[in-house]
């Protein structure tokens, strides 16, 4: 961080939201288009931050693989405390990225255990630059 603001979080749980393989969509002669969502969730009593992302391995405009998990986050109370401003709870930029880089290492491995043995274990989730995904601070209405 920027700042040097010492930032307290354990990884509270993780949860697998959706996994599905169409092999009817599936050709492995054809190019394959991976398309990335990134979204943010927070539960604010329990003062957990959630990232989630979603993969979807394409041929053609139709997906074949579908991975999507959610990381939650604790906050530490003093933590949290400094984000607060106003009545907004806004999370740095830095922060998100680095959250984000552990949840999608986390889907790289969940993509490769649902997939192990299979023709779709060739299918990693490349090396993503996280920190141009969350371009800026994540800001929620408290």
């Amino acid at each position: 961080m920027a700042d040097n603001t010492i930032i307290n979080f354990n990884l509270l749980k993780i949860k697998t939201e959706q996994f599905a393989i169409l092999e009817e969509n599936f050709n492995k002669t054809e190019v394959v288009n991976l398309n990335t969502n990134l979204s943010f969730g927070l539960n604010s009593e329990d003062k957990v931050f959630l990232v989630t992302p979603k993969y979807t391995f394409e041929i053609k405009g139709k997906p074949f693989m579908t991975v999507q998990i959610s990381c939650f986050f604790k906050i530490e109370d003093t933590t949290w405390d400094s984000f607060k401003k106003n009545k907004q709870i806004v999370f740095p930029k830095d922060f998100v990225a680095h959250m984000a880089m552990i949840t999608v290492g986390t889907s790289r491995g969940i993509l490769h255990t649902k997939t192990e043995g299979t023709v779709f274990n060739d299918f990693i989730l490349p090396t993503l630059n996280v920190s141009k995904m969350v371009g800026e601070d994540v800001v929620f209405d408290s």
